[in-house]
């Protein structure tokens, strides 16, 4: 196997997975252009995450990466997620077009992201949740990179996020296209069978794995979708004027290092260990998360959500590695698919969640909701299954 292929696929799930908050980080230009309320954030990032839910179910359902060489499925996915992408320069900008056009690039990267840890497991079967963590930090990297993108062209149109976007993704797909060699599809049935993505359910292992990724999953996204809205509501607060575009990108972003480094955490302590500190620990971040919100110290301020930003992805890449060690072989892309699927199904309910919550209460009470998702995570990782 060449030395190239793991930074091949890191970097490819960079460039192709920074279509998916390119929306948010210019969400306030266009929320101010079209003279909608700031809730539109929320509907906007929904938009994406229901467009992935109904990509990966259809993905899972037709056994698309499991049927077909995966490193197709994923250059044909980039291709098209890009084009809908770019659909946002060429068309009349209202919360309509927006929304269906957020849908259809959230469906593509549906043959994007568990498609390349499909390939990443088919490749490295050996130490994968270290592998992962390198994977899913590329992840993290391509959600905060629109608001870096903002922050070093706040005096360009909004459109240049999407189009730099576009482009990075579209040099991602043939990248992985050309560079990484595609595993053989596995041995299927003559037959398509529709529900072979549920046969990883029937094992308690796995079971006890997704539904712990699917309690990670509450917290995460909200995290992320409205971390922009953290930070304008402390700049309201403080009288102080943090660069949010810029502040964006440093918290998110610091969650590449922190999957990393779970990931190598885990060879020597397991997988299931390290993703349990990380998701105590994010939840205690959501619990005491009124404490901070409100501090007038922006070192303070800033230090938690450095710190909450770690620890609310640190586990993901761990819980893909034990969804992937625990899933039946012949189809494993399947079960990595409608993992994925349920659980970004689970953001969406969260975000709207948040989002109907921010009418209701201060914004420093808000995130305690989010406990929710630690708390059950935590339980489900470590019930007995019989």
């Amino acid at each position: 196997m060449s030395k190239a292929v793991l930074p091949t696929i890191v970097v490819t799930q960079f460039l192709c997975t920074s279509l998916w908050f390119a929306g948010n980080a210019v969400m306030p230009d266009l929320i101010q252009e079209m003279g909608v309320a700031p809730q539109f954030l929320a509907q906007a990032t929904s938009a994406v995450q229901l467009g992935f839910v109904a990509g990966t179910l259809v993905f899972a359902l037709l056994a698309l990466s499991d049927r077909i060489a995966a490193t197709k499925v994923y250059f044909v996915s980039a291709i098209i997620a890009a084009a809908f992408n770019l659909g946002l320069l060429f068309t009349l900008i209202d919360p309509e077009t927006i929304f269906v056009l957020r849908f259809g690039t959230g469906f593509f990267l549906a043959g994007i992201y568990p498609v390349g840890m499909k390939i990443a497991a088919d490749h490295f079967k050996e130490k994968l949740g270290a592998v992962l963590g390198w994977l899913v930090g590329a992840l993290v990297l391509g959600t905060a990179f629109p608001h870096l993108v903002k922050s070093f062209t706040h005096a360009l149109p909004w459109q240049w996020v999407f189009a730099s976007t576009s482009a990075l993704a579209i040099l991602g797909g043939w990248l992985m296209f050309l560079l990484v060699k595609p595993n053989q599809p596995a041995a299927m049935p003559a037959t398509l069978k529709f529900t072979a993505f549920l046969e990883g359910f029937r094992l308690s292992a796995f079971r006890s794995a997704a539904f712990g990724y699917f309690g990670h999953m509450w917290e995460l996204y909200s995290f992320w979708a409205f971390l922009p809205w953290i930070l304008q509501a402390w700049n309201q607060y403080s009288g102080q004027q943090l660069n949010i575009p810029l502040v964006s990108f440093l918290v998110i972003a610091l969650g590449f290092p922190a999957c990393v480094i779970s990931g190598q955490l885990s060879i020597k302590y397991g997988a299931k260990t390290i993703a349990s500190i990380a998701l105590a620990c994010s939840g205690i971040c959501c619990l005491t998360s009124p404490l901070f919100l409100e501090q007038s110290s922006p070192i303070i301020f800033i230090g938690f959500l450095f710190f909450w930003s770690m620890m609310v992805i640190a586990d993901s890449p761990l819980f893909s590695s034990l969804v992937a060690k625990y899933a039946p072989i012949q189809s494993r892309g399947s079960a990595l698919t409608i993992v994925n699927c349920i659980g970004f199904g689970i953001t969406i309910l969260s975000i709207l969640t948040v989002q109907q919550l921010s009418i209701l209460v201060a914004p420093r009470f808000l995130y305690l909701v989010l406990a929710i998702g630690p708390i059950f995570g935590l339980t489900a990782l470590h019930l007995k299954n019989k």
